[in-house]
């Protein structure tokens, strides 16, 4: 069954998208500036495509948050999903998506764990296990069906949360289409007439709020919580680019979504600002009690703290647009202080040294370079992370955990061994002059209770 409205295919019919993609859809249809419909897989064999359709796929949204300091609450019904396959069902109907010419694009979340490679994945499987692999029998059996017409190609917008999650994606394919056995025209086709947008997703979507589920006035099963503030940007050649805000023009319902052919300042900006203040927070917070970063917010002292450190030292390392970083900052901060989410520390401490090496260690280093001396806040949030990964039970990789467990009970042997430990944080910190010293300082203050936050 062709129906020339449906003009999206999803994999994916989780809470995530949902209160994202199809929300974005859902508002352009309001405007009648897109006027198409999606097409949702369920990527595993566990999901909820029968419930979708059970639903007439529409559902509400629920958005909580602060703008401009005030509390925003908006409930909006989605009615931009037309309907829901499960391929491990119905994987006739899943493969006849193929057959629609107005079908053009393609959106996925299927985790970060997704956009992988399985060797045991076949041609013939109905389906294969993998996603790239789906992907890749999808797009054979179209290339056949319409004799290889390059007009008959995608545009995907894939959401994991992968760097280069689209050039990652086509790697892939390509990687299954020579595994197979695909001809090379095949392979051309694929390069020539399909187009593998990178992407940056940002909002919060915390899933069923059962204690307002009852306040909508009609029941919904469905219902999906996420917070107000979003962020989409996609990166692409300018052609592409020109298609997309043409055919999807989120940017003139007001959508906070950026069309650019380099997307690595955004991912910088989002990395070192608003995970980065998570991580320099979350350890220094946990071992002074808290357990939320709505209690840091709440919090004097680490409010203090955690304002400090992003406009004084995380921006100031990041040199560029200062007002842009400032306005950036801002929204973040008043993410962080929305009071319908409850983000533990617990979880954001979960693998804290490749976090720190990635959101942190980047601005200390680019801090000192430019100003010559340490960042007193950031440097405190290592000394946290080393006191933590000492006196707690981290949760973390099995190498990292061993490495502490047998560190050295001197605390001044610890500190230069941890900063020394390359593995880690891809260099020797000793080598920053001062740091080993400042470290040792706060993680001694650390072990006798007595720290002060700078």
């Amino acid at each position: 069954m062709v129906n020339q409205n449906e003009k999206i295919l999803q994999f994916g019919e989780g809470n995530f998208l949902r209160a994202f993609f199809d929300y974005f859809v859902d508002v352009l249809n309001r405007q009648n500036l897109f006027q198409g419909k999606i097409v949702v897989v369920q990527p595993i064999q566990q999901g909820f495509a029968q419930k979708l359709n059970e639903n007439d796929c529409k559902y509400t949204v629920l958005l909580r948050g602060i703008e401009d300091g005030q509390l925003v609450t908006q409930a909006q019904r989605v009615e931009s999903i037309s309907r829901a396959i499960d391929p491990h069902v119905n994987f006739v109907e899943y493969m006849e998506t193929m057959k629609n010419p107005a079908l053009r694009f393609i959106v996925s979340n299927t985790t970060e764990a997704g956009i992988a490679f399985a060797e045991g994945d076949r041609l013939g499987d109905q389906p294969p296990s993998s996603f790239p692999a789906k992907v890749t029998a999808l797009l054979y059996h179209r290339f056949k069906y319409f004799g290889g017409d390059l007009a008959r190609g995608f545009i995907f917008l894939p959401c994991e949360l992968i760097d280069n999650n689209g050039a990652k994606l086509k790697e892939l394919v390509l990687r299954y289409a020579a595994a197979w056995g695909l001809p090379q025209e095949f392979a051309a086709w694929v390069q020539g007439a399909n187009h593998f947008a990178n992407t940056l997703v940002d909002r919060i979507v915390t899933g069923f709020p059962k204690d307002e589920a009852a306040q909508l006035g009609y029941n919904d099963d469905l219902l999906v919580a996420g917070e107000v503030f979003h962020f989409f940007a996609i990166e692409a050649e300018a052609a592409v680019l020109a298609e997309i805000g043409e055919t999807l023009p989120f940017a003139n319902v007001g959508l906070n979504v950026v069309l650019t052919e380099d997307v690595s300042g955004y991912k910088r900006r989002k990395v070192r600002i608003l995970n980065g203040a998570h991580t320099m927070t979350a350890l220094a917070a946990r071992l002074a009690g808290l357990e939320t970063v709505g209690q840091i917010v709440q919090s004097p002292a680490f409010s203090e703290f955690l304002r400090g450190g992003i406009h004084e030292e995380i921006i100031l390392s990041m040199g560029g647009p200062a007002k842009e970083l400032e306005v950036y900052a801002a929204t973040v901060l008043e993410r962080f202080a929305n009071p319908h989410i409850t983000h533990y520390l617990e979880a954001i401490a979960m693998n804290s040294v490749a976090k720190f090496r990635a959101r942190v260690l980047p601005s200390i280093l680019e801090y000192y370079k430019r100003e010559g001396r340490l960042p007193a806040r950031l440097t405190l949030s290592f000394a946290a992370l080393l006191a933590y990964y000492k006196l707690r039970q981290p949760n973390d990789e099995p190498a990292v955990l061993e490495f502490f467990a047998k560190s050295d009970r001197d605390v001044s042997a610890f500190v230069k061994s941890a900063c020394a430990n390359e593995s880690f944080w891809g260099q020797n910190l000793c080598e920053i002059p001062g740091f080993v010293q400042a470290v040792t300082k706060y993680v001694s203050d650390y072990i006798s209770g007595e720290v002060k936050l700078p």
